[in-house]
């Protein structure tokens, strides 16, 4: 027997709700003949709101009940959103995911070898989670003087910390200007280090890490002092690499 659900929301000129598209994907992907009730006026999603009760669409009824919005039709399939403040690492691991797909594809493509490729993997890496903080640079810099120590003391240090981050990266992903390059890593990589070892594993606090932004979910900890022991430790091999060059 088909299962049957109707669905209000909002199909306008100007604005088709796209948590509308979403819920009649997931119906019919579970197998729902939807019947697909479109609210094309202002007007009459007011008065639809008004009639059910409700303060927002789309709305889902199943054998005349109603589940309610976009996130109960989630839920109702045993999906349920995950709250905003809920910590995940998620981004983190995309990053460093990425970062590390495209080093070994620039290795076998030039096929300059394994040191070249995880050179890159943390050059890029830098970059990408640089472009996070740079997203929002007053957010970020918010979440930074939680808990890093030259920012507490220097405050425009949060300010100009991902641009730093983004220089380094940059010069090293093409291996240029190396005095530059190396010992900017190895002063940020450094003082973050410290900083999150004496605020995690120290002074025992949970915080938040603003290493994808001052919108992170993503508890201060492991991830953070990789970040900043990789670049420490590429900001070294920079370093030595320049030294060790004729």
């Amino acid at each position: 027997m088909t299962k049957k659900a109707d669905l209000y929301r909002m199909v306008m000129p100007e604005h088709v709700c796209p948590y509308g598209m979403k819920s009649k994907y997931i119906l019919e992907s579970h197998g729902f003949d939807v019947s697909d009730h479109w609210l094309t006026t202002r007007e009459e999603t007011d008065a639809f709101q008004r009639q059910q009760g409700v303060k927002t669409t789309p709305q889902t009824f199943v054998d005349g009940a109603r589940i309610g919005g976009y996130d109960d039709l989630r839920t109702y399939f045993g999906d349920p959103p995950r709250p905003k403040d809920e910590p995940t690492y998620r981004p983190v691991i995309v990053i460093f995911a990425v970062a590390a797909l495209i080093a070994l594809s620039l290795a076998i493509g030039i096929g300059d070898g394994v040191v070249a490729a995880i050179q890159r993997f943390v050059a890029l890496a830098m970059c990408l989670l640089a472009v996070q903080k740079l997203r929002d640079v007053e957010s970020f810099s918010t979440m930074f003087l939680n808990y890093d120590l030259l920012a507490r003391r220097f405050v425009p240090y949060a300010y100009v910390y991902a641009y730093l981050e983004a220089a380094a990266g940059v010069l090293m992903a093409g291996r240029i200007w190396p005095l530059i390059s190396g010992p900017i890593a190895l002063f940020i990589g450094a003082v973050g280090a410290v900083s999150v070892f004496k605020a995690v594993y120290l002074d025992k606090r949970e915080l938040k890490c603003a290493c994808v932004g001052g919108d992170s979910s993503t508890p201060l900890g492991f991830v953070s002092m990789t970040e900043s022991l990789m670049m420490a430790a590429m900001g070294v091999w920079t370093i030595a690499r320049m030294v060790a060059t004729p």
